[in-house]
């Protein structure tokens, strides 16, 4: 493959780019291998193996998505969602426009193919500006960190967007058999946003954090997104000739895009903690108490443990007591004398304590009181004895 500033010619007979029907000459560029086309319906299909990873992607973004929105309190939770967004709406765009769903010789494949080109270019912009939301110039999730983002995303779709509908369609000045700014902004522009945003993330981790593992995302992503750049422009014909038609360096190059923004959510993911005060998602918090003084001792008094041990030991101790003797009775009362035996026997006692001891008519009685033979001392009642 040759490379030649503001060429496609090289890279388009090498790679099946979305541009290369569009750009060298009024028929587009045609790759030398490309990958076999199915018949679907009496509809053919190119790269069906590239589209099945399309569609991957973006089922694989749709899950990262809502993961993302689960953490509330995350930083730079919708700066970053915002990222994957665009990322699925290119990845929806490109199952049209490579599987030939829109032909190419279609009126409407150019302006397809210019807001892809936007998309692309605006994505790589979303993920520079990414890079710098963990510095918190501009606090994260507040009107002005978010309208930053999306201006500065909508005024390089735009202008991406121009330059490519002006290139297809030779406008303004631009052709199509030199197309040096859509060179810039379709090649150069993403080598230029993914290192600032790699350097960014590094010291940020150095910086700000103690953790390194997440410098291990960062070199995964680093790999997959430079292996895929390999695989598409250099060893496309290679793969292609190799795998007899299948696949080629296309399919490889979606794949590991995705594996690359697999690590971009991976490596935001184990940068954020979520705030658990603030956090209302559906999984429990487990705190685990750091200070032995206030951590839970085994003398301390568990108000549930403590009333399940009573009741069963209380009823346990309830069963294996013995039975309680029957209260007396008024006309049994009646039959203690004054000495602590029974009337009938001539004991003439009062009545026993139930507690114990001596009751009070026992007491007075025993002293000479109104139930007759004391020593006259105080009766009972008070006012029935003789010394009173």
């Amino acid at each position: 493959m040759g490379l030649t500033f503001g060429s496609f010619n090289g890279i388009c007979e090498t790679a099946a780019l979305v541009i290369c029907p569009l750009v060298g000459t009024d028929q587009g560029v045609e790759p030398t291998c490309y990958s076999r086309n199915v018949d679907i319906g009496g509809t053919l299909i190119f790269q069906p193996s590239t589209c099945f990873v399309h569609i991957v992607a973006i089922i694989m973004t749709a899950i990262m998505i809502l993961h993302i929105r689960s953490k509330y309190t995350a930083v730079g939770r919708k700066e970053i969602v915002m990222f994957f967004w665009m990322y699925a709406a290119i990845e929806l765009l490109a199952i049209f426009l490579d599987s030939g769903v829109i032909p190419t010789s279609n009126p409407s494949y150019p302006w397809f193919a210019a807001v892809y080109t936007g998309l692309v270019a605006a994505t790589y912009c979303c993920l520079l500006i990414n890079g710098f939301v963990g510095f918190q110039f501009a606090e994260d999730g507040t009107p002005l960190s978010l309208w930053l983002l999306r201006i500065s995303c909508l005024l390089i779709f735009g202008v991406s967007f121009f330059i490519a509908i002006a290139t297809f369609r030779q406008l303004f000045g631009f052709t199509y058999t030199r197309p040096i700014a859509l060179y810039i902004i379709y090649l150069l522009w993403p080598l230029l946003c993914v290192p600032v945003y790699i350097v960014s993330q590094l010291i940020l981790v150095f910086r700000t954090l103690e953790d390194r593992w997440p410098i291990g995302d960062i070199v995964f992503g680093v790999a997959f997104f430079a292996g895929g750049q390999v695989l598409l422009f250099a060893f496309s014909v290679t793969i292609c000739d190799a795998i007899k038609h299948y696949i080629d360096g296309l399919f490889f190059f979606t794949l590991c895009v995705l594996l690359s923004v697999m690590m971009v959510y991976k490596y935001w993911d184990s940068i954020t903690r979520e705030d658990l005060e603030f956090s209302v998602g559906s999984k429990a918090a487990v705190w685990e108490v750091k200070d032995p003084l206030l951590a839970p001792s085994s003398t301390e008094y568990d108000e549930d443990s403590a009333s399940d041990r009573y009741t069963s030991s209380s009823y346990a101790n309830f069963q294996n007591a013995p039975p309680v003797p029957p209260m007396p009775n008024y006309q049994q009362q009646q039959q203690f004398g004054a000495g602590g035996g029974y009337r009938g026997n001539g004991g003439g006692g009062g009545a026993p304590s139930l507690v114990g001891g001596v009751s009070g008519g026992q007491l007075y009685n025993s002293q000479g009181g109104g139930g007759g033979g004391g020593k006259g001392g105080r009766g009972y009642p008070p006012g029935a004895g003789v010394g009173y």
